[in-house]
């Protein structure tokens, strides 16, 4: 079983300022997950924190195969005993996206972390922009509800850089 969780955290152009990121400061981190999750073989908890609603958290738990990782831009392989995660190309306005970008390789019983921030816009005829801070725990294996909120992983990838232009980047890899 691999069980990921993504928390996103969204906000619209006018929250930039500082009161607004107070606001949605702490928004990013894991939360329990739900105490019944699916049998599937890839389990995912979706976490959204929108500025549209107040930054109320909104959950909903998918599962299925491998595949279902791909709705929330992630690949997954299984190589013998390893999984393999890939971020797939997005649709970000920012960063640009590349081709698939391998995050980490997980033995049974290991987590990865996953850490990324973009600027996207809804389609070419809409110049309104919008922001996301991406936080997502991938398990190799069954965890508590509680895993994510306390476990160190064992890899860690974060790929977040500075939104609002300039070249400050925080990335730091441990594959």
């Amino acid at each position: 079983m691999i069980v990921i969780q993504r928390v996103r955290v969204r906000w619209t152009a006018k929250a930039r300022a500082a009161p607004a990121a107070n606001a949605r400061r702490g928004l990013d981190q894991a939360v329990p997950l739900p105490r019944s999750l699916p049998e599937g073989d890839v389990v995912i908890h979706e976490v959204l924190a929108d500025e549209a609603v107040d930054y109320a958290r909104h959950d909903e738990v998918l599962d299925g195969g491998v595949e279902q990782a791909r709705s929330i831009g992630l690949w997954l392989g299984r190589n013998g005993k390893t999984v393999t995660v890939d971020q797939l190309p997005g649709s970000a306005g920012y960063p640009r996206p590349d081709a698939s970008t391998r995050l980490f390789m997980l033995t049974p019983g290991q987590v990865g972390r996953y850490r990324a921030n973009f600027r996207f816009t809804g389609c070419a005829c809409n110049p309104s922009w919008y922001y996301e801070d991406w936080l997502v725990h991938v398990s190799y294996g069954q965890v508590a509800s509680d895993h994510f909120v306390h476990r160190q992983p064992d890899r860690e990838v974060d790929h977040r850089v500075h939104l609002y232009g300039g070249t400050v980047h925080r990335g730091r890899r441990h594959p």
